[in-house]
């Protein structure tokens, strides 16, 4: 019998930055859990926030063997420079109402002791890391779907065969008692239902999802729990009458291919309990189809010279990591949101590849011309699509000089900044200023993140 294993960290953001803290929190450390947290102060806004009185909460975070696992703490970024939302949340901090992409400052108005502790991405790739590590220890066979989730092949293991449940429980268990963090483990035929089964109840649990029990664990969940309906494909099935995976199981496969066309059928073939489409695994394990970066801004933009600049310190980010992985686009976008949070977006495609700094740059420029109606930004992005490597270009007739010349001044440029770091040189215009001349991603070790996951 084909047996896989899903295996699922619990809350693992918040999960890792608890184990990073109580890791460094020795006895000759008291103070180091305090130092990575981010004191009760909240957006100005929030006077109500600012001035609350600490809790019992913050004085224990104080203290090293205090596990932000067990009090009212979230992950969030840094409000100074804007990016102030929870990532991830403890059980006692959801229990207050707090939920992932809420302000802190509105957060804070909740539960006025939260505890506040930054993302560290270094940490949560070397944790990641651990845990996969161990799971090659099982079988060489794992798939690892993203930071924190990964299939194991189980089906050649003929001790996971004879007790799949107590054989996973063990490792669970292991999992817990030497890297410090908990999961779960769902356990099926195959990797749809395995991955549904570990979404079950959590955490630290160890869940079957075999095809016979589908009808009793599987189809009374609300649609929207099915992997691969989101939100707007759940509105869509709400709209004809679907709000189960076994209302959708039993729903005319046709009539959703009409609604949904190809993305229909496949739900439907998930809420049988049919296997992952091989094109999942594909998309994740194929190199970055587009590359992009976004920044949220310290203070509102209000002009278009400052917007182009920050556009261009997007577009150098861009242009360095095509490079790097010796890809070129063929698609350029651009991305605003205005200070009322409202989102407009628009890209273009060129009429051939490049991955010239200069030439994403001048697109971009151009778009958020079209783009921009004058209302205050608090957040620019630059996005690109239809990457492909390539080791040669269709050059425009009247650009060919001016093509090579550029890319001879970006390798250039590419290799000074390896050896003596991407400061060593940055143009003229980002001397005097305090936009960073290389802009994007919550911070430089989420960058580093991503590109360990494409490779």
């Amino acid at each position: 019998m084909k047996l896989i294993f899903h295996i699922d960290v619990n809350s693992a953001f918040l999960s890792w930055t608890a184990c990073g803290l109580l890791e460094e929190g020795g006895a000759d450390d008291s103070a180091s859990c305090a130092d990575l947290t981010q004191k009760n102060t909240s957006d100005p806004a929030s006077d109500a926030a600012v001035n609350a009185p600490a809790s019992q909460n913050d004085a224990a975070v104080n203290a090293p063997a205090t596990d932000i696992r067990e009090i009212a703490s979230v992950i969030g970024g840094s409000e100074k420079s804007r990016h102030g939302i929870v990532l991830a949340k403890s059980t006692l901090a959801k229990q207050y109402g707090i939920v992932t992409g809420e302000p802190l400052f509105q957060a804070r108005r909740k539960c006025p002791g939260l505890v506040v502790v930054p993302p560290n991405y270094q940490l949560y790739v070397r944790k990641s890391d651990q845990l996969i590590r161990m799971l090659h220890e099982y079988t060489p066979l794992i798939q690892q779907y993203s930071i924190d989730e990964a299939w194991m092949d189980m089906t050649g293991i003929q001790e996971a065969q004879a007790d799949p449940v107590g054989f996973a429980t063990r490792l669970k268990d292991r999992i817990h008692r030497e890297l410090g963090f908990t999961v779960n483990i769902g356990i099926s035929v195959n990797h749809l239902l395995a991955k549904m089964g570990s979404e079950l109840q959590k955490p630290d649990r160890v869940h079957t999802l075999f095809p016979e029990e589908i009808p009793q664990k599987m189809w009374p969940l609300p649609v929207d729990e099915l992997f691969f309906v989101g939100k707007t494909t759940a509105a869509h099935l709400h709209k004809l009458g679907i709000h189960t995976i076994g209302e959708l199981a039993r729903t005319d496969p046709g009539l959703l291919e009409m609604h949904l066309k190809k993305h229909g059928r496949a739900i439907w073939k998930y809420a049988n309990g049919g296997e992952l489409d091989a094109a999942v695994f594909e998309r994740r394990s194929s190199k970055n189809k587009g590359y992009g970066n976004e920044t949220t801004l310290p203070d509102d933009v209000t002009d278009m010279e400052t917007a182009c600049q920050v556009i261009l310190s997007l577009c150098e980010t861009v242009g360095a990591r095509l490079r790097q992985d010796n890809m070129k686009i063929s698609v350029v976008g651009v991305h605003v949101k205005d200070n009322s949070f409202t989102e407009r977006s628009r890209q273009t495609s060129l009429r051939t590849p490049t991955n010239s700094t200069n030439l994403i740059y001048e697109e971009s420029r151009r778009l958020f011309r079209e783009l921009w109606d004058g209302r205050s930004l608090r957040l620019i992005g630059v996005f690109t699509s239809k990457a492909e490597q390539s080791e040669y270009e269709q050059l425009d007739l009247f650009q060919t000089a001016r093509n090579e010349k550029q890319e001879k001044l970006d390798k250039a440029i590419d290799q000074i900044r390896k050896k003596y770091g991407e400061d060593s040189v940055r143009r003229a215009r980002f001397l005097d200023g305090e936009i960073n001349h290389m802009a994007g991603g919550l911070n430089k070790e989420k960058s580093r993140y991503r590109q360990r996951r494409e490779e």
